[in-house]
């Protein structure tokens, strides 16, 4: 998840997309086309779709639900990538399911979707100051110079997921959290 727009690309709120973006290298995608407020790529060998809502964060939720009903996708074979304030900078949870966590994005995919669906959080840090201004700056230049480190970390829990399920995807990323 992310916010459309040249002007957010790089904050922090939108480190989902870096993610999405990521794996779009990884699998050497770049045919995007848009349908149904979002971008999308298709990755025909693991049957992978990645999608980036061009509607803001808050309003998510509708483009990917959509994008399931058009797919005909169960919530628990959507990933949602998304930042997180209350996880340290560089930390990954993934789970399968819970709530939103006061994260607007994730409370709008929830409204759509409800609940049951995978989510990686990726930190970014719990701001000293306003939260809003936080998650629309950018990385500053110590988390700059980590920042791909943990884009390849997010990206490889998104394909271990896709391979072998949450379980494992769980086991994968979790466990790489403590190690950190």
């Amino acid at each position: 998840m992310g916010n459309p727009g040249n002007e957010y690309a790089q904050t922090r709120h939108n480190v989902g997309f870096m993610v999405v973006d990521e794996l779009a290298k990884r699998w050497h995608l770049t045919a995007w086309k848009s349908k149904h407020d979002a971008q999308q790529a298709m990755f025909a060998p693991q049957r992978a779709l990645l999608v980036k809502p061009t509607k803001f964060m808050n309003s998510s939720g509708i483009p990917i639900k959509l994008i399931a009903h058009f797919y005909r996708i169960e919530p628990a074979g959507i990933l949602v990538i998304t930042d997180d304030v209350d996880l340290p900078f560089g930390r990954l949870r993934m789970r399968p399911g819970g709530g939103h966590g006061g994260h607007n994005g994730l409370r709008s995919v929830i409204a759509m979707l409800d609940e049951d669906f995978p989510r990686l959080r990726v930190g970014i840090g719990r701001p000293e100051y306003e939260t809003v201004d936080h998650v629309l700056t950018t990385f500053n230049g110590p988390e700059r110079a980590k920042l791909q480190e943990i884009i390849d970390a997010a990206a490889d829990g998104a394909e271990r997921w896709l391979a072998s399920g949450i379980e494992l995807a769980m086991n994968f990323v979790n466990k790489k959290e403590q190690s950190q």
